[in-house]
């Protein structure tokens, strides 16, 4: 139909003289149109009486040369068809055979190549099996939906991948800054003796951190590289499905091909227990000067935990029935005090836990908690506390174990603590607490391990009653304060 329409559009555009398309048209009185060149020519053939008039070569209606006017829309219409006719042919050669000259018609399944009838008979494809062109392109075309549909979920991956590789960045750089501050918080306290080591512990952390930062920058270009191998292929591959279907089948071997050896390698990780974890030189011999003899205050109510006659061991022991923790409603900590409490100045004392799976120790602000407590109970009538709010605002500042994973419980907008895993390289046998009444800090050192720091809490707000605090939990192993230079 659409060539009909065409053939009846030439026809109205071709001039009635030379019976080619019109060129520069140029329209009479009478509406017939024709060449200039031809009208022209046709004006000295066929002038009639002296007034010079001429008469169209088609109706014979006299008409002054000097009238003739061009025929824009009819010129642009013509330009159109020769660009409609043109694509036509080139199309015409694009379908034939390069070396017969016959169109093409059959796909040769072991060249991956469109071919005529005389390709097949040739000695290039003598023997090859060949398909109609319409029998396999759709075959092909689902073939190649299929590998669009894997690769756009190979980049989804790859995506996943690299971000992945940059969250892993976020969160080193993160790990990295808070041991800056650790280490850096820990050596302005003892600079005097301790600079130098400072500074070369810096220095290292620098390189580890370079180093794992620069293997970590080479997985992200790779994984950014990969992603756009995969971004690259999927244009091609769109590319491909919207072409004709000759020009889909030509090379669709090759672009399978490279489809099928594409693939996404997961970028190096490098695990954050392996790396190498600050460690302070030995500070026991300077804490030493700090030590004082604590021992554990008996609880006043009746609990689960036994203290030793010498005042520093202490033991969780079990009970039928329900824990005395809560008596008659009233709420009980079930943590043991450490005497003397704490008003001013620097104190250090060691834990040993070596035989406990689970404890919770640090420093007790016995105002600070009652203060909270009083608020809170204020804040919702007939409150009965159910669990221990381990954190500075409620007056502790403590570290634990629980469940083979150590804590410091942190400050939290909530009622319930955040407790922030910490990594330590060697399982603490004896904690060091070394509290800095004056400078509002706590510090929890693993004496195991050459005394290097585990946590420490600044910014503490201490009142007139700040004690050394011990939780054995359900845990009936004994916990036990050192003597002082034992």
């Amino acid at each position: 139909m659409a060539s009909g329409i065409l053939v009846n559009i030439q026809e109205e555009v071709t001039c009635p003289i030379c019976l080619e398309l019109l060129t520069e048209p140029c329209s009479l009185d009478c509406g017939h149109t024709f060449c200039q060149a031809c009208i022209t020519a046709n004006n000295k053939e066929s002038r009639t009486g002296q007034e010079g008039e001429s008469s169209c070569p088609v109706c014979r209606v006299s008409y002054q040369p000097e009238n003739l006017r061009r025929n824009q829309l009819v010129s642009n219409i013509v330009e159109r068809l020769r660009e409609v006719r043109l694509s036509s042919e080139v199309e015409q050669m694009e379908n034939l055979c390069a070396r017969h000259r016959e169109k093409l018609l059959l796909f040769c399944k072991e060249d991956g190549k469109v071919i005529c009838w005389l390709c097949e008979r040739s000695q290039e494809h003598r023997g090859h099996r060949t398909c109609l062109l319409e029998e396999v392109a759709q075959e092909y075309q689902g073939k190649l939906q299929a590998i669009l549909k894997r690769l756009r979920e190979e980049q989804r991956e790859a995506e996943n991948f690299e971000m992945e590789v940059r969250e892993e960045i976020t969160a080193w750089k993160h790990q990295m800054e808070n041991e800056r501050q650790n280490v850096q918080a820990e050596f302005k306290e003892l600079r005097a003796i301790l600079n130098d080591e400072e500074q070369k512990e810096l220095q290292k952390l620098k390189d580890d951190v370079g180093g794992i930062l620069r293997n970590l920058a080479d997985s992200e270009n790779e994984v950014v590289q990969q992603s756009q191998l995969v971004r690259d292929l999927i244009s091609d591959l769109e590319q491909c499905l919207q072409r004709s279907m000759v020009e889909m089948l030509q090379d669709v071997h090759g672009i399978i091909k490279r489809s099928e050896t594409l693939t996404l390698k997961k970028p190096k990780t490098f695990s954050k227990e392996q790396r190498r974890v600050f460690r302070a030189p030995d500070l026991r011999l300077i804490f030493r000067v700090f030590d004082v003899p604590v021992t554990l205050i008996p609880p006043k109510r009746k609990s689960n935990v036994v203290i030793s006659a010498d005042g520093r061991r202490m033991s969780y022991v079990h009970t039928f029935g329900q824990s005395n923790a809560y008596l008659n409603g009233d709420y009980q900590d079930p943590g043991v005090l450490g005497s003397p409490f704490i008003t001013r100045g620097k104190h250090y004392w060691e834990v040993d836990v070596s035989q406990k799976r689970a404890w919770i120790l640090g420093v007790y602000d016995e105002n600070r908690h009652r203060n909270f407590m009083r608020v809170l109970s204020q804040e919702h009538e007939n409150y009965q506390p159910v669990c221990l709010q381990y954190q500075p605002k409620c007056g502790y500042c403590v570290i634990g174990l629980q469940n083979y994973q150590y804590y410091a419980f942190a400050q939290s907008p909530s009622s319930d603590p955040l407790k922030i895993p910490l990594s330590l390289s060697v399982p603490p046998r004896r904690i060091g607490v070394f509290l800095d009444y004056d400078a509002r800090t706590a510090s929890f050192f693993n004496v195991t391990n050459n005394g290097s720091l585990i946590y420490k809490f600044s910014s503490c707000s201490f009142s007139q009653k700040t004690h050394a605090y011990f939780n054995p939990m359900k845990c009936e192993a004994p916990m036990t304060l050192c003597l002082p230079g034992s």
